[in-house]
Formats: structure tokens, C-alpha cells, sequence
């Protein structure tokens, strides 16, 4: 009996954990460089942009207007506002369809999360190109032919910097999310007994 409702209790847990991208960062991006030793830490939220530290997002925009990179102003940025939306719905769907207990409703919604994965990871590729790309002539330094665009996942040298982009907390929590949907999904279709 309990071995049938597995699938249920996963697309529960799929839900609950799409609630901790309201509390922890979706993404991170470290800075490290010899003047910041312990690196230069930008978190990602679903509705704002921070840091570790207080002042965080200060200090990127003052390095990023160095370069001739435009400041990032969460406030100019549709996605921020979005983007809780979409985790709300997401995150109550996966209540109604785990008490509704169909394959088909299981298997929409995990197709569809995976299809938001993608557009949102390609989305962040584009406003990092547009960041890293995009300089201002008129900059303090200028670097002919540079691309200081991070790394969209992984580890990039950008002039004496290493930038390091992997999801944070929250981005695990919607990593594991999916997998729980998609495994639901798979025992639900198999039919466990």
C-alpha cells in the first residue's frame, strides 16, 4: 500500500522544495581575484540580487563599471518579477496533480518544469552575453577583443579574475525537484503495486 503511493509523496516533496527558492539563492557567481582573497560572492534569488557580504552587489557594479559592464539593477530586470509567479505555480501544481494522482497530470508537469529549466538557464546565458559583451566605450580600462562574460556553469579566468557560476541552495532544491518529478512520473507510469 505504501509502495503505491510513492510517486504521490514525491510530487509532494517535488512541491515543498520549490517553496525554499523563497528563502535560499537560485545561483550564485564568485568572484576571486588577488585583491579579494575570499572572493566576491553575487547571490541569485527568484525576485532580488545579493551577496554574502552587505554591499555585495555595490561592489560588483563598481568593478563592473571599471571594465565598462552596465550596472545590474534588480529592478530593471522583468525576470525577478516573473519568476515567483512561476515557482508558485509550479510549486502548487505539484500539490494538486500528487492529490490528484495521475501519470498523465505527473508527467506534464515534469515535462513542462524540465521546458522552464531550459528557457531559464538560456535566458541567464543571455543576460550574462549582454553584460560580458555590451561595454561602454568610454570605460576607466579597456581590454581589446575581452568577453567578460562568466561562465554560465562552471569556472572561467576573466583578466586577473576567476569567476565561478554554479546554483546555490535554491538551485539545488528546483534540481532535485525535478529529478523527484520525473522519478515520480517513471513509478507512476511502470505502475508500482
Amino acid at each position: 500500500m505504501l509502495k503505491s503511493k510513492i510517486p504521490q509523496i514525491l510530487f509532494l516533496l517535488a512541491g515543498l522544495l520549490l517553496l525554499l527558492l523563497y528563502i535560499y539563492p537560485l545561483w550564485q557567481i564568485i568572484l576571486l581575484a588577488p585583491q579579494y582573497p575570499d572572493g566576491v560572492h553575487m547571490h541569485i534569488f527568484i525576485d532580488k540580487i545579493g551577496g554574502r557580504d552587505p554591499g555585495t552587489l555595490q561592489n560588483v557594479n563598481i568593478l563592473n563599471h571599471y571594465i565598462g559592464m552596465k550596472p545590474i539593477e534588480p529592478d530593471s530586470i522583468p525576470e525577478l518579477k516573473i519568476l515567483p509567479w512561476i515557482v508558485a505555480g509550479f510549486s502548487i501544481s505539484a500539490f494538486i496533480f500528487a492529490l490528484v494522482n495521475n501519470k498523465y497530470l505527473f508527467l506534464v508537469w515534469t515535462f513542462l518544469f524540465v521546458v522552464a529549466g531550459i528557457i531559464g538557464m538560456y535566458d541567464f546565458y543571455l543576460w550574462e552575453y549582454d553584460y560580458g559583451h555590451n561595454l561602454s566605450p568610454n570605460a576607466p580600462m579597456s581590454f581589446e577583443d575581452a568577453s567578460f562574460q562568466p561562465p554560465l556553469i562552471g569556472r572561467k579566468e576573466i583578466i586577473n579574475f576567476t569567476a565561478i557560476s554554479l546554483p546555490h541552495i535554491g538551485g539545488w532544491c528546483a534540481i532535485i525537484s525535478i529529478i523527484c518529478g520525473a522519478v515520480a512520473t517513471y513509478l507512476k507510469i511502470k505502475k508500482l503495486p
